[in-house]
């Protein structure tokens, strides 16, 4: 799938600058390895930065952003009333400690009979400045509502046994676990056998710059 050419949108306060550094590298992957059109479900979506880029560029993917923040919610909805864009939906509360993520799953049988399952759930920075139990919860999540052939995309630094730490990371993390015990940057091992006891497991992963891993998951 190769995305059609956009320039970039007119900035909104509180954008990222991160965001909009590597939003096109992480295009370039998601165009890679996703099929041309789909049901994308994405977690804490923040300032919605990563998702309008791609649901302008991936015109054929429905897009449902989300955020546990309400002020999160009133930022996408700002981005989308300046950008409109007619495969994203408006954005959903959505915790993912919470036991149901979405309205309507109260059963197991919806799985099948009318709960909507994701082609792709993508979730960008979010696990070094949450707790960690939100790891568990992610992947638990995602095998619940992913599709059989769905994915699971997670982006971010993270760290890794056989692959020197970068300063840069190094001193992030410092400062994460300074500002809350409960953050930092996860070793991907660690991430990989939280998975795995979800049911799913790592298939895919991508060095993007600024030392950061797109990581790719599927079902068992």
């Amino acid at each position: 799938m190769k995305p059609t050419h956009i320039t970039n949108p007119m900035p909104l306060p509180g954008d990222s600058p991160a965001a909009d550094r590597n939003k096109q590298p992480i295009l370039d992957v998601l165009c890679h390895i996703l099929p041309t059109h789909g049901r994308a479900l994405e977690i804490a979506s923040g300032t919605g930065q990563h998702m309008a880029w791609f649901a302008a560029h991936m015109p054929q993917w429905t897009w449902q952003p989300t955020d546990a923040q309400p002020q999160a919610l009133e930022a996408i909805t700002t981005r989308l009333a300046a950008q409109p864009l007619a495969n994203v939906c408006a954005p959903l509360m959505l915790d993912v400690l919470a036991p149901q993520w979405l309205a309507g799953d109260e059963t197991a049988d919806q799985k099948t009979f009318g709960l909507k399952l994701f082609d792709l759930i993508y979730c960008a920075n979010m696990l070094h400045i949450s707790p960690w139990e939100t790891c568990a919860a992610l992947m638990h999540g995602s095998a619940r509502y992913l599709a059989p052939s769905g994915r699971l995309v997670t982006y971010g630094p993270y760290l890794e046994d056989d692959v020197i730490t970068s300063d840069g990371n190094l001193a992030f993390d410092h400062s994460l676990r300074a500002r809350n015990t409960g953050w930092g940057i996860r070793r991907r091992e660690d991430v990989e056998t939280t998975a795995i006891r979800a049911g799913l497991r790592l298939v895919q992963r991508h060095a993007l710059p600024a030392n950061n891993l797109l990581l790719v998951w599927c079902r068992q």
